[in-house]
């Protein structure tokens, strides 16, 4: 290792890989925020518009089944034209709306405790 390394480290540092429970506000704010998703585009969001963050499948996908467990979200399947099967797509349940609004504002509460550059925050568009 070199002070050359250390500078780099800081100038660029590596993804912030999410916990479970911080996963879960994501996914909350997300569908909150832009409607039903699905878990491809969840994981892509996240790197798009908070590129120092990263969500594994296997931590999505436990968030996801912990919100269905507690039946704040509901899976479905869509038909997508020029797939050969449906996509599991996940809406907020209408009785839990407010629930899942607090814990999505976690999502910023966390995004906010780590100092995140405007520049890395949820760009529009």
């Amino acid at each position: 290792m070199k002070f050359q390394d250390i500078y780099r480290y800081f100038q660029e540092p590596p993804p912030i890989y999410l916990s479970k429970e911080v996963a879960v506000c994501y996914v909350l704010f997300v569908l909150n925020e832009h409607g039903d998703s699905y878990g491809t585009a969840l994981i892509q969001l996240v790197e798009t518009n908070y590129s120092m963050y990263r969500l594994s499948d296997t931590v999505l996908y436990s968030a996801l089944k912990f919100l269905e467990d507690e039946c704040v979200i509901r899976g479905y399947w869509q038909k997508v034209e020029g797939r050969g099967r449906p996509r599991r797509m996940y809406e907020v349940a209408e009785e839990k709306l407010e629930e899942s609004k607090k814990l999505g504002l976690l999502w910023h509460k966390y995004l906010g405790e780590h100092q995140i550059p405007e520049s890395q925050q949820l760009r529009s568009g």
